[in-house]
């Protein structure tokens, strides 16, 4: 079944609307066994009730919501912005849903979108493998941004946009590998992760599967769950958990720039120096990596040509001028002053 309304689970009960809304609001003047059947079937179907009156009257309300995968990324933070920006020149509300690294994303969709009768979706980061059963229960446009789909899915019913965190990983990499540096750490995210930071990972040991250096399991690190992923906490707590176990490494790809910062100043408290004794390179392009200093290596993101071509899509889809298409944007390499060559 589509969209739920209170008139369906009133048909399927064989009760009144006025029924159903006693039931749901724990009125005393209605018996317990009808009140269980309403609730089971309330249940059952997914219905989630419209606790906005104003809502179920603006059948035209105009409203987008973005539900953000990753809050601690500043990336997003410039992504909103012009997301927001156009929202509002086109006469749309924009509703910004925070979404935790353990709830499913498309539940979380699927129940705002009958709350907010919303027009379209973005999903800004996290990881999409969800059925096409489930997907269905979208009856609405979506947009996959910052997430990159597997090639062998092809299902034309996703939009997204993205860079290729596999292709860019391996590109950087590859940087480090072309500098002489073979012994490589990779600080990210979580071990369970089958986001960015699994994505990263594998360009990360297909730089050096091509240059056939063999993968050392010891000089991957993964965030514990009591540190945010990307962030400079985490880069550092990392980068210190790293040289205290005094394994050697030469250069360490940090899979953000604010990990990369916090890598930094763990190598330089243990009494390092950058680049002359370790090397560190970043992702994202983010405006700290080209402030610190050193400046740090990175593969830069075109995040604001990126949050462009996410909301163009999504109103195209809405407005029913375009069908769903993959759009895969270039990165770009930053040379910095944090990397030193080595065969030199």
């Amino acid at each position: 079944m589509g969209n739920v309304t209170i008139k369906d689970i009133a048909r399927i009960c064989g009760v009144g609307v006025s029924t159903v809304s006693r039931a749901m609001n724990n009125h005393p003047d209605i018996n317990q066994e009808t009140k269980d059947m309403i609730m089971q079937a309330i249940e059952q179907n997914n219905y989630v009730p419209n606790n906005s009156a104003r809502n179920l009257k603006r059948t035209d309300a105009k409203a987008i919501a973005v539900l953000v995968k990753g809050i601690s990324n500043p990336l997003f933070n410039r992504m909103i912005k012009v997301i927001e920006q156009i929202t509002q020149k086109e006469k749309y509300e924009l509703v910004l849903q925070h979404v935790d690294d353990n709830q499913d994303e498309v539940t979380v969709a699927i129940e705002l979108e009958k709350e907010k009768r919303l027009r379209g979706i973005v999903f800004l980061g996290g990881y999409f493998s969800h059925s096409e059963e489930k997907l269905k229960q979208i009856s609405i446009p979506f947009v996959l941004s910052t997430i990159k789909l597997e090639e062998e899915d092809g299902r034309q019913e996703y939009a997204s946009i993205s860079v290729d965190d596999i292709k860019e990983s391996e590109r950087i990499v590859e940087y480090l590998l072309q500098n002489g540096h073979r012994k490589i750490a990779v600080i990210g995210s979580r071990k369970d992760d089958e986001s960015i930071g699994w994505l990263r990972q594998q360009g990360y040991r297909r730089a050096l599967e091509r240059y056939h250096v063999a993968v050392d399991e010891e000089l991957i690190c993964y965030v514990p769950g009591n540190l945010t992923p990307y962030s400079m906490e985490a880069g550092y707590e990392m980068t210190d958990q790293l040289l205290k176990k005094g394994k050697a490494f030469t250069a360490l790809f940090a899979m953000s720039d604010s990990m990369a910062v916090g890598a930094c100043k763990a190598i330089l408290d243990h009494g390092g120096s950058i680049p002359d004794q370790y090397s560190v390179v970043g992702f994202d392009g983010m405006d700290v990596a080209q402030y610190y200093n050193p400046s740090i290596t990175t593969i830069r993101q075109p995040v604001e040509e990126m949050a462009e071509a996410t909301i163009r899509m999504l109103l195209e889809l809405i407005r029913k001028k375009n069908k769903s298409r993959h759009l895969v944007f270039e990165g770009q390499l930053i040379e910095g002053q944090s990397v030193r060559n080595i065969t030199e």
